[in-house]
């Protein structure tokens, strides 16, 4: 028997002020799985992320994260539901007056009760994982970007979620930066079973990093590939999927 996803989408119609940009989203995310928002610029990648994380609702649909839908829940529920997932934004989002380790401690202190001692050993572990034990002391600014990505990581796994939602990692990395970024993300993902949402275009991510994918179209207003990003861009037979995996010109059509 297949395990119930641990996040499902039906019929998401995505976009703001009743303006869909896509429609009819249906989806499922698998448990432990990494998986991969896919399109072209303004396609809707990051609203629909938004609306997976309860930050701005969705035109119409439903998201279910561990059973419990997001776009409708209020208070307590809605409270409950964010505690399962951590987000690390594009530009990291660090408080650039405070070192990589009270940033770290900081969704401790505000939504635990335990002891400053643990909050800082719980801090320390989660730089550790991502390879930043030597950086504690640093401030935001003092490193790269690449680290600042990964210490935006850490601090998303503060709280344990079982879900990391991370928006264009690897955007303003160069290759180097970017393949050690997603040898982290792909190490955390098989090591710990955390569930991976990915929001990207950058394929050389997609390949290495991502275990199943969608692909959002603009023009089409839908999902038209999904699956393994190396099947599809070895074995699919629409022009649209071609031209994204391969990075080919689409060529118009009338």
């Amino acid at each position: 028997m297949t395990a119930e996803p641990i996040i499902r989408v039906e019929d998401v119609f995505a976009g703001y002020e009743g303006n869909a940009i896509q429609e009819h989203l249906t989806f499922d995310i698998a448990r432990g799985e990494v998986f991969g928002i896919l399109g072209g610029s303004g396609c809707g990648k990051s609203t629909l992320m938004k609306h997976m994380i309860g930050l701005n609702p969705p035109v119409s649909g439903r998201i279910l994260i561990g059973g419990d839908d997001i776009v409708t829940a209020e208070g307590e529920v809605l409270e409950r539901i964010r505690r399962r997932f951590g987000v690390m934004y594009q530009s990291g989002a660090l408080f650039g007056s405070m070192t990589l380790l009270e940033n770290v401690r900081l969704p401790l202190e505000v939504y635990t009760e335990l002891p400053d001692e643990a909050i800082d050993l719980v801090a320390r572990m989660k730089l550790e994982l991502v390879g930043l034990e030597g950086f504690t002391g640093h401030l935001p600014a003092e490193l790269s970007g690449g680290m600042q990505k990964r210490a935006g990581i850490a601090r998303a796994m503060a709280l344990d979620p079982s879900i990391l939602f991370l928006d264009e990692p690897s955007s303003g990395l160069d290759p180097i930066t970017a393949a050690s970024l997603d040898a982290t993300i792909r190490r955390l993902a098989d090591s710990l079973g955390v569930t991976f949402v990915i929001v990207t275009h950058d394929l050389g991510s997609i390949f290495v990093a991502t275990d199943r994918v969608i692909l959002l179209d603009r023009r089409a207003k839908g999902i038209i590939a999904e699956g393994d990003p190396r099947k599809l861009r070895d074995e699919s037979d629409d022009p649209r999927v071609r031209a994204f995996f391969r990075r080919e010109a689409e060529i118009a059509t009338a």
